[in-house]
């Protein structure tokens, strides 16, 4: 369990494709009304395929986290293989136990995403 926990201290800290892009294809964004945490997701996306991925969030260590573990587990991936993470995927990614009173922050960059969708 420590191993994890030093994974989502060490995303926070140095949070992986942090910033914007010039020109992104997409911008999503979401946000956790009750603590105030927001995430942005960029995308850059050729022939289906996310090429550059850039994400800022304001929030606690584990949006900060969770935002920083997609932005790495997306590039490469087809955008369609992408919009099918599920919420389990993403808890997974994070290897920890995530109570329910931190689940909307846990997955908040996976909500992001899947305005797509919408």
């Amino acid at each position: 369990m420590d191993i994890y926990q030093e994974n989502i201290l060490d995303h926070h800290k140095n949070p992986r494709n942090w910033g914007e892009l010039d020109k992104p294809d997409y911008i999503l964004k979401s946000s956790n009304s009750s603590c105030g945490d927001l995430v942005q997701i960029q995308l850059k996306v050729k022939d289906d395929k996310i090429v550059e991925v850039k994400q800022k969030t304001l929030g606690c260590a584990l949006s900060t986290s969770s935002a920083s573990i997609l932005s790495e587990k997306l590039v490469g991936m087809k955008l369609t293989d992408a919009l099918k993470i599920t919420s389990d995927d993403l808890l997974g990614e994070l290897g920890i136990e995530v109570s329910p009173s931190r689940l909307k922050c846990a997955l908040l960059p996976l909500d992001a995403l899947k305005q797509i969708e919408k």
